[in-house]
């Protein structure tokens, strides 16, 4: 079991983040995606989080149905020409990466019959999984509850609380805490995408919009 490092007012105020942030988000506040859609496919929705690692929503966003007409399975995927897939993914960038990535995650799974492990330390074993693949697979697939930690959702719980002390975002423990407590109650994939979009919208890493941020006045960023 992991040390307890959360104080408990920290606790509270993330708490009520998650809250405020799903709220705002379902009054309008936030992004809408194609992958966030009624139906969309595990296929799908563990694919796109591939995809956006370091990359802007919007720009996944505008050849997403490009892409899944074309790979409509993971055994499609893990069939196409490595070059084919590689000029699907240009428009993003990082295509060489991304395709060596997608190419042994749909190996993988075209064999398991898309039945991914359960348990983190299994899923890490993976070839083409890393901590955040394995949090989206956890969440989407077995309903688990956990956090898609990237620098955004880091941003928005580090200028919300305080500061990590590790640089490395996979291996703070207080920030892993952190962003697991957000995710506690609720449902996982709304307090997901709301903290995702509050750091994209408002919270952004340049110029954020303390104006109209509507937890601003609980913030320590603001404050400080």
């Amino acid at each position: 079991m992991p040390v307890e490092i959360l104080g408990a007012g920290e606790k509270r105020k993330l708490t009520r983040l998650a809250v405020d942030l799903v709220d705002w988000n379902e009054l309008g506040g936030g992004r809408s995606f194609p992958w966030r859609e009624p139906g969309t496919s595990l296929y799908q929705l563990i694919c796109v989080e591939v995809l956006l690692q370091r990359t802007r929503a919007e720009t996944v966003a505008r050849f997403y149905h490009r892409f899944f007409a074309r790979f409509t399975s993971w055994q499609e995927l893990a069939d196409a020409p490595i070059a084919e897939l590689e000029e699907f993914l240009k428009p993003i960038g990082l295509w060489r990466r991304r395709a060596a990535s997608l190419r042994t995650l749909a190996a993988y799974a075209a064999q398991h019959d898309g039945i991914f492990p359960s348990q983190y330390e299994e899923l890490l074993k993976v070839p083409a999984v890393g901590q955040y693949v394995a949090h989206a697979i956890l969440m989407f697939q077995h309903g688990e509850r956990f956090p898609l930690i990237d620098v955004n959702m880091a941003r928005v719980v580090e200028r919300f609380v305080r500061p990590r002390k590790l640089a490395d975002i996979r291996h703070d423990p207080w920030l892993q805490q952190a962003c697991k407590w957000l995710v506690r109650r609720g449902d996982p994939k709304k307090v997901n995408w709301s903290v995702l979009d509050h750091a994209a919208m408002t919270c952004r890493a340049r110029n954020p919009d303390c104006q109209s941020c509507m937890v601003a006045r609980r913030c320590a960023f603001k404050a400080g």
